[in-house]
């Protein structure tokens, strides 16, 4: 059975500059998101159905439930924290 591992970030913390980053990367997680969705013949629906391919969630990404985004916020900060775990260094140009 599979059992996720995945690196633990819990000891990084990300600096203001780039804790910034997160809402950026967030609602880029949901524009591919959707994108991908509606490539996929998903619609705007009342409830998510599978067989019928709707969701709700095909809205601008200011339009989402808060626990929508949240989930999005946390997938970009653990990506943020993870690259400066694995020893990069994100800088603005």
């Amino acid at each position: 059975m599979y059992k996720p591992n995945p690196i633990d970030t819990s000891n990084v913390e990300l600096p203001n500059e780039i804790a910034e980053l997160t809402e950026y990367i967030a609602k880029n997680v949901h524009e591919n998101w959707a994108l991908n969705r509606i490539n996929e013949g998903w619609t705007l629906g009342e409830k998510r159905d599978d067989k019928k391919k709707t969701t709700p969630c095909l809205v601008p990404y200011d339009e989402l439930p808060e626990f929508e985004r949240e989930y999005d916020r946390v997938t970009a900060m653990n990506t943020l924290k993870l690259i400066i775990k694995l020893g990069y260094k994100i800088e603005k140009q």
